[in-house]
C-alpha cells in the first residue's frame, strides 16, 4: 500500500450524530457540508434528530481526483457507521422483522436548495416491505417502497421522473381515482409491479433488491450529482467554488405519512419575503417531505397569524398540533437564539412525536435580508457590525428599483387570489434571456427607435427600447425608455454602462432574437413582437416577458437608512457617483454620494439643441470655424456645471474633459446628414467626405482623450471656463463653495498631461480675473494605460489626483474590447481562465497589479496625492474591497449603486479589521 493510501486508509471519513451526541458541530461546515453540520449541532443541543452519519465533503473531493473511485478506508467507516445505528434505534438495515429505512441527502457548505440529490426510503424490497406492512400497515408499506422505487429509478438509476408518473396517473384515471389518498394497499402493489417492470424493460436488469447495493448506488449518485448541469449552472450564478464538494448524510428515516396524527413541513422562523416576524411556514398531514415541495397536495399554513396573512381557510398547525406546534415554536426560538439568524427548518412529525431533519440559515430577498439584521440588532442578538456582513451589498438592488415578485410572493399572492375567488394570475411568459445588465423591472411597449422612444414618452407612454446595440446617438431614447433590450452587446457594453448610470434597468446579449427596424419587429424562438406590443423587462435576472407583469415598488424604509448609518460609520473609502446630469447627481446625493467622480462632458454634447454646434465644430476646417461654434457650446455647458455644482454644495465634482472620437458626434443616416448639410450649409458630399476623413480602423486607441486636446487645445479651454465660469458663479449666488476637479483623459506620458495641466491653470486665472473671484480646484488624469501606471511616478508630478478609469485599463491590459468580450468570456469562464468577468469584477491578478503599482508609484512621486478609482467596477463589493486593501480614497459608481459600494466599503473595513 502506498502512501497515499495509507493516509486515505486512516483518515476519518465519516461523522456520526443523534442521541444527544455527534462527532461533528456547527464549526465544521467545510468538513461536514451545511446539512450535515448542522444535524450535528442540533444533535449536540439535545433536539430531537433522528440519528444517522455524514460522509465528508474530503470524499467528495478524493472521489473526482480519481475518477470517481472510493477513498481507501470508507467503505468500513460507512459500515462500522450503519452498525452503531441499527444499534441505537434498535432495527436492521434490511431486516424485513425490524427494518431500518434511511434518507441519502446532499449537504454543500453552501445551501444549495434542490440542485443535488435525494433519495428516502431506501432500503426497502419485497421481503422488508412485507415486515414492515406487518409492523405499520399495508397501504403505508406499499405506499413507501413505490416512493422508494420512482425516486431510486430517477436519482440513481437514471430514469425518467415522468415514465413513473404517467403510470400512476394512467392507473388513477382508469380506476376513477382522484388523489393518491384514495389508493389502498392492493393499489400500491400493483403500481410497484409496473414500476419494476418499467425499469427491467429501459435497463435490462432488475431494480436492485440488496439494501447494501442501494445504499452506494445513493451515496454514489448524491456525490455525482455535485457535477450535474443543474448544480453547475447554480455555482456559477452564486460564485460556490467546484472544489467545495458536498457531503452526504445518511439518516435513519422518521415518517410523516404513518396517518393523521403524522405530517411533514417547513418552517422559517421569521418571513423570508419581508422579515416580519411572523413563524412562517407550511404543512402536510399524513406526508412525506416531498409532498410540500411537489405541488400534488396544497400544504396548509403553518401558524394562526400566516394562515390569517393569506386569508386561509385551512387548519393551521398550531390547530391541529397544537402540542407538536408549541414544541416546533420552543425549538425554532432555541435555534434562531443559537444561530443568531434567521432560519429555514425541515420537520417531520410521526405518530405525534417532532423530529427535526435540518436547519439553516435562511435564504431572503435584499428587503427581508435588511429588516432582519436591523431587527436582530435591536433585540440585542447581534451587534451592528455582525448586521453589516449579514447583507449581500448586490442584493441592495433589489431595494433600488422596481422589481418583479420573488416566487414566494407570486404564490403568496395567488394563494390570496384563490381564497378571495379571484383567478390566479399565470405564470410569466419569458420569451427570452439575456445578461442582466442594469437592474431593476419595468414595463412598456415596444419601440425600435430612439426618436420614437422620446416623443413617446413624452406624452407620457411607458416605452421599452429595443435595438440591435446602442450608440452615443441612442442617449435621449434611452433617458426617456423605462428600459433597454439589445441583441448585442456584454456586462460592460455601452448599453449596460449607459442605463446603470441612468437607472433604467437593462438586458443585454439577448443573442436568441432578431430585429428588423424596417418591418418594426422582434422575432424569437418563432414568435413576433411588434412595436406598440407590451413587455416587461427584468434588468435583475435577464427575463423578458410578454404582456404586464406584477412589480413591486421601492421602499427604502427607515431599517435600509439604519444600515447605511452603520455602515458610514465604519467605512474608510469614500464613495461618490458617475454622473453628468442634474437628475443623476439629484439620485446620487439622495443615496448618500459625496462627490462626483466622474462627470462625462462628452454626454452632455448629445442633447438635441447641442449637437447641431458640436458637428458644425467637428466639421470646421479651421480653429477660428471651431471657436466660433463651441462659443455657442460655452453657456450651455456652463449652465450643465452650474446646476452639477449646486445639488453637490461643497462636495467635490471630477469632471472629465471631452474624451471619445470626434466621429462618433458625426451623423450616419442620410437624413441626418441631410439635416446637418443644411444647417450648416456644406453639402452631404463634402460631410461625408469629412466624416470619412475622421473615421479611425480602431478608434478606442485612436484620436480620443487628452490627445484631441493637444490637436485642437481650443476643445479643452472652452470646457475649462466652462467649469470654472460656472463654479464662481455658483460660489457668488449660493453661498457654497464648489470643489472643481478637472480630469484630463488617457494620459500617458508627463509631457502630454504637463501641456493641458498649463492650459487649464491658465484658463482658471483668466476667469477668476475676469469675474474677480479665486476658487480652490485641483487638475489630475485617469490613469487607463499601462504606460500610465509605469510612469505614475513623474505624471504625479503633474497631477494632484490619480482616478483609476479600469474599464479602458482593463481593456488595454488585456487587450480584450469590451463591447466585443461577451462572444467568448463564457468559454473562457468555463475553462477557468477568468473566474469572473474581468470587466465585472476587477483582475486583481493583473489590472490590479498595475493600480497598485501606480497608486505606490504616484505618492512616490506627490506625497499625499487623491486616489481613487471611476470605473464599473467601482460598484462591485469585490471590487471595492480591493481598493480599500490598496488604500484608495474613494470609488465612484453609477448613482443606484452608491448604496452598494458603501456597504461594501464598510464590509471591507470590518472584514480588515480597519478602525
Amino acid at each position: 500500500m502506498g502512501n497515499a493510501a495509507v493516509k486515505q486508509a486512516t483518515e476519518t471519513w465519516v461523522y456520526a450524530f443523534g442521541g444527544g451526541t455527534a462527532d461533528g458541530d456547527a464549526s465544521m461546515k467545510n468538513l461536514l457540508g451545511g446539512k450535515g453540520a448542522n444535524l450535528a449541532e442540533m444533535a449536540k443541543l439535545g433536539l430531537p434528530v433522528p440519528p444517522g452519519f455524514t460522509i465528508s465533503t474530503a470524499v467528495c473531493t478524493a472521489y473526482y481526483d480519481t475518477g470517481r473511485a472510493w477513498p481507501a478506508g470508507l467503505e468500513a467507516q460507512v459500515d462500522a457507521a450503519l452498525s452503531t445505528l441499527e444499534a441505537s434505534t434498535g432495527k436492521g438495515f434490511g431486516d424485513p422483522a425490524n427494518p431500518l429505512l434511511v434518507s441519502v441527502r446532499s449537504g454543500a457548505r453552501a445551501s444549495m436548495p434542490g440542485m443535488m440529490d435525494t433519495v428516502l426510503n431506501l432500503g426497502l424490497n419485497e421481503a422488508v416491505a412485507a415486515g414492515l406492512a406487518e409492523k405499520a400497515g399495508g397501504r403505508f408499506a406499499y405506499d413507501s417502497y413505490r416512493r422508494f422505487i420512482h425516486m431510486y429509478s430517477n436519482v440513481v438509476l437514471g430514469l425518467d421522473h415522468e415514465e413513473f408518473e404517467h403510470i400512476l396517473s394512467s392507473y388513477k384515471e382508469r380506476k376513477e381515482f382522484e388523489l393518491d389518498t384514495e389508493l389502498d394497499a392492493d393499489d400500491w402493489k400493483e403500481i410497484i409491479v409496473r414500476y419494476k417492470k418499467a425499469v427491467e424493460e429501459d435497463l435490462g436488469r432488475p431494480f436492485p433488491e440488496d439494501p447494501r447495493e442501494q445504499l452506494w448506488g445513493a451515496i454514489s449518485a448524491v456525490f455525482n450529482s455535485w457535477m450535474s448541469d443543474r448544480a453547475i449552472i447554480y455555482r456559477k450564478l452564486n460564485d460556490i467554488p467546484e472544489s467545495w464538494g458536498t457531503a452526504v448524510n445518511v439518516q435513519a428515516m422518521v415518517f410523516g405519512n404513518l396517518g393523521d396524527t403524522s405530517a411533514t413541513g417547513v418552517a422559517f422562523t421569521r418571513d423570508p419575503s419581508n422579515g416580519q416576524a411572523i413563524f412562517y411556514g407550511e404543512y402536510l398531514i399524513n406526508a412525506q417531505g416531498e409532498d410540500v415541495v411537489a405541488g400534488i397536495r396544497t400544504p396548509a399554513p403553518i401558524s394562526r397569524e400566516r394562515a390569517a396573512t393569506l386569508g386561509s381557510s385551512d387548519a393551521p398547525l398550531e390547530d391541529s398540533m397544537p402540542e407538536v406546534y408549541a414544541q416546533l415554536r420552543e425549538v425554532a426560538a432555541k435555534l434562531e437564539s443559537h444561530y443568531k439568524d434567521m432560519q429555514d427548518i425541515e420537520f417531520t412529525v410521526e405518530d405525534g412525536k417532532l423530529y427535526m431533519l435540518q436547519t439553516r440559515s435562511g435564504k431572503r430577498t435584499a428587503g427581508a435580508a435588511v429588516k432582519i439584521a436591523v431587527d436582530m440588532v435591536r433585540e440585542g442578538l447581534i451587534t451592528e457590525e455582525e448586521g453589516l456582513m449579514r447583507i449581500d451589498p448586490s442584493a441592495l438592488d433589489q431595494l433600488l428599483h422596481p422589481r418583479l415578485l420573488t416566487d414566494q410572493e407570486f404564490a403568496d399572492l395567488n394563494t390570496k387570489r384563490r381564497n378571495s375567488g379571484q383567478e390566479a394570475l399565470p405564470v410569466y411568459d419569458v420569451i427570452v434571456r439575456g445578461l442582466p445588465a442594469s437592474p431593476g423591472a419595468a414595463v412598456g411597449k415596444i419601440v425600435f427607435d430612439s426618436e420614437e422612444a422620446f416623443h413617446l414618452a413624452n406624452k407620457g407612454e411607458d416605452v421599452i427600447l429595443v435595438r440591435l446595440e446602442t450608440s452615443p446617438d441612442d442617449i435621449k431614447g434611452m433617458h426617456a425608455a423605462r428600459a433597454i433590450l439589445t441583441a448585442r452587446g456584454g456586462m460592460t457594453s455601452h448599453a449596460a454602462v449607459v442605463a446603470r448610470g441612468m437607472g433604467r434597468p437593462c438586458v443585454c446579449g439577448a443573442s436568441g432574437i432578431q430585429i428588423d427596424y424596417n418591418a418594426g419587429t422582434l422575432t424569437v424562438r418563432g414568435r413576433t413582437f411588434r412595436a406598440g406590443d407590451v413587455i416587461t423587462l427584468d434588468g435583475a435576472s435577464g427575463r423578458v416577458i410578454a404582456g404586464a407583469a406584477e412589480m413591486v415598488q421601492p421602499d427604502l424604509s427607515g431599517d435600509f437608512g439604519e444600515l447605511m448609518g452603520w455602515a458610514d460609520k465604519r467605512r474608510k473609502l469614500k464613495v461618490r457617483a458617475n454622473a453628468e446630469t442634474p437628475v443623476d447627481t439629484r439620485t446620487a446625493v439622495e443615496f448618500g454620494a459625496e462627490g462626483v467622480g466622474l462627470c462625462r462632458t462628452e454626454h452632455m454634447f448629445f442633447e438635441e439643441e447641442r449637437i447641431p454646434a458640436v458637428r458644425t465644430m467637428i466639421l470646421s476646417n479651421d480653429e477660428r470655424g471651431r471657436r466660433e461654434a463651441l462659443a455657442k457650446l460655452l453657456p450651455m455647458q456652463r449652465s450643465d456645471f452650474e446646476e452639477i455644482f449646486r445639488i453637490l454644495g461643497d462636495r467635490p465634482a471630477t469632471i472629465r474633459l471631452l474624451d471619445p472620437p470626434l466621429h462618433e458626434f458625426l451623423p450616419h443616416t442620410d437624413e441626418d446628414i441631410a439635416g446637418v448639410a443644411k444647417a450648416s450649409g456644406l453639402s452631404a458630399e463634402e460631410l461625408k467626405r469629412r466624416a470619412n476623413d475622421l473615421h479611425e480602423s480602431n478608434p478606442m486607441l485612436g484620436h480620443r482623450g487628452c490627445r484631441l486636446g493637444i490637436t485642437y487645445p481650443e476643445i479643452y479651454e472652452m470646457q475649462a471656463r466652462a467649469i470654472f465660469e460656472a463654479a464662481v458663479n455658483v460660489a457668488r449666488d449660493g453661498g457654497v463653495q464648489p470643489v472643481p476637479e478637472v480630469m484630463i483623459p488617457l494620459v500617458a506620458t508627463y509631457r502630454e498631461l504637463e501641456i493641458l495641466k498649463a492650459l487649464v491653470d491658465e484658463t482658471a486665472r483668466k476667469v477668476f480675473a475676469e469675474m474677480g473671484v479665486t476658487l480652490d480646484y485641483m487638475v489630475g488624469t485617469m490613469i487607463e494605460l499601462p504606460r500610465a501606471a509605469l510612469a505614475a511616478k513623474e505624471i504625479a508630478l503633474a497631477a494632484e489626483f490619480f482616478s483609476f478609469g479600469t474599464n479602458d485599463l482593463t481593456q488595454t491590459t488585456l487587450g480584450i474590447s469590451r463591447d466585443d468580450a461577451g462572444k467568448f468570456l463564457t468559454a473562457y469562464s468555463d475553462k477557468g481562465i477568468y473566474e469572473k468577468d474581468p470587466f465585472v469584477t476587477l483582475d486583481q491578478e493583473g489590472v490590479g497589479e498595475l493600480v497598485k503599482m501606480a497608486a505606490e508609484r504616484g505618492r512616490a512621486g506627490r506625497p499625499g496625492i487623491k486616489l481613487g478609482i471611476c470605473g464599473e467596477h467601482g460598484g462591485d463589493p469585490a471590487s471595492v474591497e480591493f481598493c480599500h486593501r490598496v488604500g484608495l480614497d474613494y470609488v465612484s459608481c453609477s448613482p443606484y449603486r452608491v448604496p452598494i459600494a458603501r456597504l461594501a466599503a464598510a464590509q471591507a473595513a470590518v472584514r480588515n479589521g480597519t478602525k
